[in-house]
């Protein structure tokens, strides 16, 4: 049966991408499937695999297809996680093309990779 596995962002530097997102979403690296070009790491809490690292030598897209949503409850923890990422080594990013009132904040970790931290308590969707 197919299953739905994890998704996996192409970095530059292994080793600092381990390190950003570890810290940024309490993860850790796993054993399984370690090597040169790539790094599995999993929940802290030992409930499995979270996010696959591969090493890519290709630049990040500037307006990826495809990218990672992090979710908080409100427009508070929005703020202290964006602030505690950015401390981390994200780098806050000049989206044009945010909407009125977003309900998302871009950014992008080391390796220049997009990301949205969503304020839920906000989104469209109300939940």
């Amino acid at each position: 049966m197919l299953r739905l596995g994890f998704p996996v962002v192409g970095v530059r530097d292994l080793d600092r991408a381990v390190a950003f997102w570890c810290a940024a979403l309490d993860l850790a690296p796993a054993g399984e499937w370690h090597s040169d070009s790539w790094r599995t790491l999993h929940f802290a809490d030992g409930s499995g695999r979270a996010l696959g690292l591969q090493r890519s030598e290709s630049p990040a897209e500037p307006r990826p297809r495809l990218h990672l949503d992090l979710f908080v409850d409100s427009a508070a923890e929005q703020t202290t996680e964006v602030d505690r990422l950015v401390g981390l080594g994200a780098q806050r990013v000049d989206w044009d093309l945010y909407p009125p009132d977003p309900d998302f904040v871009v950014l992008a970790d080391p390796d220049d990779n997009l990301f949205c931290v969503v304020d839920l308590s906000h989104a469209p969707s109300g939940q």
